[in-house]
């Protein structure tokens, strides 16, 4: 596995952690680092960038989802698939992958590793359509049900 992937993983699960437990960064990433073995440098840099991100850009990312998954309230999609949207998304407004593909792709990896096949394809529909409506803002549409 890439450092890449492993740093998205990293990141999801961290954001997974702060969803379940509200706790500060500060008090979860170290109760992290220290539960798994030990990860490269550019893995951990990786991660957190991308959870601080997330956080940071926590209400204009969500804003994007509720948008685009007008028939799921965030509240009851699974903290997982919530979870990977708001990370893909966070990845599409300060990532330095220069193609929205990738992003995509990797979210759909971690939805076939961590949550199941139906989630791959709300994840995709949903991450394609906030795609499609940040590239082009006269044609946004709405997801998929």
């Amino acid at each position: 596995m890439g450092m890449r992937r492993k740093a998205r993983e990293c990141a999801l699960q961290l954001l997974f952690q702060y969803d379940f437990t509200h706790e500060t960064p500060g008090e979860i990433l170290p109760r992290y680092w220290a539960m798994i073995r030990e990860q490269p440098v550019a893995v951990k840099r990786g991660a957190e960038f991308f959870f601080q991100k997330s956080l940071e850009l926590r209400q204009e990312v969500d804003e994007q989802i509720r948008k685009y998954a007008r028939h799921w309230p965030m509240d009851r999609m699974s903290v997982v698939d919530r979870n990977i949207l708001r990370l893909a998304v966070t990845e599409f407004l300060v990532g330095e992958e220069p193609q929205a593909v990738v992003i995509i792709n990797e979210a759909l990896e971690m939805a076939r590793t961590f949550s199941g096949e139906e989630s791959v394809r709300f994840i995709n529909g949903i991450l394609d359509a906030i795609h499609t409506g940040m590239k082009n803002p006269g044609k946004a549409k709405e997801a998929p049900e």
